[in-house]
């Protein structure tokens, strides 16, 4: 497959030819539920019980039967008080009971009236309105039903979705387990934050991103570090991720040069599906297989271009929903929203780009002066990506299709 014999594959083809081929890993995990953020749900969470579990009160007042109350005004002993966490007697004829936030509806009560409605006066209220039936009290299950699904299989979890498996007493998660991904970095001329930068070097600033790229969307790093740039030494690193890795994630090398291994270490160990992605920047991407000793299978392979930049968009559109397919996450689409662009964008390649922009105090997507994949303060700068389509002018104005990083990012 070479650079002039291969037409360049769509992104969004090349997308679903990946995910088509993650499959969810088997093994699972039980966690304390506060020990389950950003895990994936491996099943369904049930609730064992009504949320609230009794009707309760939203307000601090009094609660009443509105057929003692016909008319503002009106005067009620108060015959008990009734905190948070208290069980209430059953509410005598003719009296209010003295309530607090989230306490429970004494039975024979039929309403809440606030407490700024009410005047205290010794051991009896008045009650200056009419209530009606049902003010201000929260029924039994108004959160959550008995028996019905909180937390569905293949969410990954959030803060609140943690609070909600802990407000039906859920005190475990089963969840995905971790893929393992193997990173590599191909390139004589990588160097090393701290070490001197000899002639010809540059600091490797890809597998700092690539590894935190990998953790942020759940996942443990087996960190290869720099391969040399010879065939021999691609290939034994690759023989050994595929013993230890899920997925194998290089950088650089998978171009045509006559310095370029990655492929044809790739396809010396096992295969390569896809090569050359009509996007800009990434057009050289790759994915395929590395088999394991004989009997274990093969580790999955997916080849990033070596500029900064295109590492690092690739990595958040394919490896990214890659990674999430891998734990069963229901949802690995990234969140797109329409803004305007605050730019022109006259000359617009044949290939679909992805600009780095970042909103303003309008709302509208400004551009950064230099869309160089080599970059890398672009991404610092920006906020997210416009996903242009090939040929494509854009006028400012214009409604443009927007990917906020806070979203790629998470996951």
């Amino acid at each position: 497959m070479s650079a002039t014999s291969s037409p360049l594959i769509d992104p969004d083809v090349a997308l679903q030819r990946l995910l088509a081929a993650a499959q969810p890993l088997a093994a699972t995990q039980i966690l304390p539920t506060a020990q389950a953020l950003g895990r994936v749900l491996a099943h369904d969470v049930r609730s064992a019980i009504d949320v609230p579990p009794a009707d309760n009160t939203a307000m601090d007042g009094y609660a009443v039967r509105c057929a003692d109350v016909p008319a503002a005004g009106t005067r009620l002993r108060v015959s008990q008080r009734i905190p948070a966490g208290a069980v209430p007697q059953p509410l005598q004829p003719a009296t209010a009971a003295r309530i607090f936030t989230g306490g429970l509806i004494p039975v024979g009560a039929d309403a809440v009236v606030m407490q700024e409605q009410c005047r205290a006066d010794g051991e009896t209220v008045i009650i200056d309105t009419v209530p009606a039936a049902g003010d201000w009290v929260r029924r039994r299950g108004l959160d959550v039903a008995a028996g019905s699904v909180v937390l569905a299989a293949g969410q990954r979890l959030r803060p609140q979705d943690l609070g909600l498996a802990a407000s039906v007493g859920v005190a475990q998660l089963t969840v995905r387990a971790r893929p393992r991904v193997a990173l590599a970095f191909t390139g004589d001329e990588l160097a090393m934050p701290g070490e001197p930068l000899r002639a010809g070097a540059i600091y490797n600033s890809n597998r700092f991103v690539i590894q935190a790229l990998v953790q942020a969307a759940g996942c443990e790093v087996i960190d290869f570090g720099i391969v040399p740039d010879r065939l021999d030494a691609t290939r034994d690193m690759l023989r050994q991720a595929a013993r230890q890795a899920d997925l194998i994630v290089s950088t650089g090398g998978m171009s045509v040069g006559e310095e370029d291994h990655v492929k044809p270490a790739v396809q010396a160990e096992g295969a390569l599906d896809l090569w050359q992605i009509a996007m800009k920047p990434g057009k050289p991407l790759a994915f395929g297989h590395v088999r394991r000793d004989p009997g274990q299978g093969q580790a999955a392979f997916i080849g990033l271009p070596g500029n900064p930049v295109s590492s690092f968009v690739t990595f958040l559109l394919f490896v990214r929903p890659y990674l999430l397919a891998l734990q069963g996450a229901r949802d690995t689409a990234a969140v797109a929203l329409p803004v305007h662009a605050a730019f022109d964008w006259p000359k617009p390649d044949r290939r679909r780009e992805f600009l780095r922009v970042r909103l303003n105090a309008q709302g509208q997507a400004e551009l950064f002066a230099s869309q160089n994949s080599a970059v890398l303060t672009s991404t610092v700068w920006a906020d997210g990506l416009v996903d242009n389509p090939p040929q494509h002018v854009i006028r400012r104005g214009d409604v443009v299709r927007y990917l906020p990083f806070c979203s790629l990012l998470q996951g």
